[in-house]
């Protein structure tokens, strides 16, 4: 019996996270989930982001399941710092894990490029770099005003993200290659770190597996034109965030793409990647898809490997079925409940 906190949270993440929770139990796994308000409306209501025993409470959990943060009555940025990126500094969620994989029946943007050609992970270092918050203004709202953001790369951080990634490359067994990406040729003090730990761990620790490296702004150009070489990548918080983004448009778009953010020792807590969508609430009519994908990485997570197994099979079922016309919004030709169900159905049937 697994303990799992569940933060539907705001716009259409409570209806993806239904489907989630349906496809979760057709797996047979024993679940008792809590689920917490923490959101839009709760802010607007008290004024608060998280408690401060949130974090305290939900490292009791053996996962967390999120569906989706966003408010339309919010501020950018208020609900995001407060709740995302705080339990992911306090749970210690220092992984950030995108896998970047294009199914079959599914469209692909990418001229030529099919299911062989797009399947790799990428491992993105998820609480340095720029997101730290270190900075500020000076002489703010004058002309002279100067505001800075400061890179902070530790050592300490980005070896162990660099060790999960090697072990990850390890583990999945296809090409046995990691790819550092970063831009040492401008960003020479924070990204030297990086090369140096991933050398140096590499050379003594994984001597198996191949090492590569790319500019981040080479990476963008071959995610486009060569997908099929890249088998895992490292990466730190900023150019993760953005690289991410677009491996989420070559494996068929945000309707489809899941992510973890990990913390191997700890609880860790997986969402879709995509946002609330707080013009289709309550409309039956997003994709859920992106959700129950993230419900299969935190059932791998937890070690149920047969019960991930099942439902990645029954998405790529459901999707080479013809059933699902497309992964946009109100026009998957089935409503959400309707893939929620088709794809639980076929869990059952194992």
């Amino acid at each position: 019996m697994y303990k799992i906190a569940v933060l539907p949270g705001d716009g259409t993440g409570p209806e993806v996270v239904r489907e989630g929770i349906k496809v979760l139990e057709a797996t047979g796994v024993e679940f008792d989930p809590t689920y917490f308000d923490f959101g839009g409306d709760r802010y607007l209501r008290t004024g608060e982001t998280l408690p401060d025993s949130a974090s305290a409470e939900l490292r009791q959990f053996d996962a967390i399941y999120l569906g989706a943060i966003g408010h339309p009555e919010v501020a950018p940025g208020v609900l995001e710092k407060g709740i995302l990126l705080r339990l992911r500094f306090e749970l210690d969620q220092y992984i950030n894990l995108r896998p970047v994989k294009l199914y079959p029946g599914v469209d692909c943007p990418l001229k030529d490029k099919g299911p062989e050609h797009i399947d790799f992970v990428v491992v993105r270092e998820n609480t340095e770099g720029l997101y730290t918050g270190m900075g500020g203004f000076q002489y703010k709202g004058t002309p002279q005003e100067v505001s800075t953001q400061v890179h902070c790369t530790t050592r300490f951080g980005a070896e162990r993200a660099v060790r999960f990634a090697f072990g990850l490359a390890r583990k999945r067994k296809k090409m046995n290659q990691l790819h550092l990406v970063a831009k040492t040729n401008v960003l020479t003090f924070v990204h030297d770190t990086w090369w140096r730990a991933f050398n140096e761990v590499g050379a003594k620790d994984y001597p198996d597996v191949k090492r590569e490296y790319a500019h981040v702004d080479a990476a963008c150009m071959w995610f486009v034109k060569n997908p099929e070489w890249f088998d895992v990548i490292v990466v730190e918080n900023m150019f993760g965030d953005i690289i991410t983004d677009l491996g989420a448009m070559i494996q068929g778009g945000m309707g489809i793409a899941a992510g973890g953010n990990i913390n191997p020792q700890g609880v860790s807590m997986f969402e879709p990647i995509g946002g609330s969508a707080p013009k289709y609430t309550g409309q039956n009519v997003i994709n859920p898809l992106a959700a129950i994908c993230a419900g299969q990485m935190m059932l791998a997570q937890l070690g149920e490997e047969q019960a991930a197994d099942r439902i990645e099979a029954a998405v790529i079922r459901a999707l080479s079925s013809g059933k699902i016309e497309s992964l946009s919004a109100g026009r998957m030709g089935l409503s959400t409940t309707e893939v929620g169900d088709l794809i639980a159905g076929y869990v059952a049937e194992g």
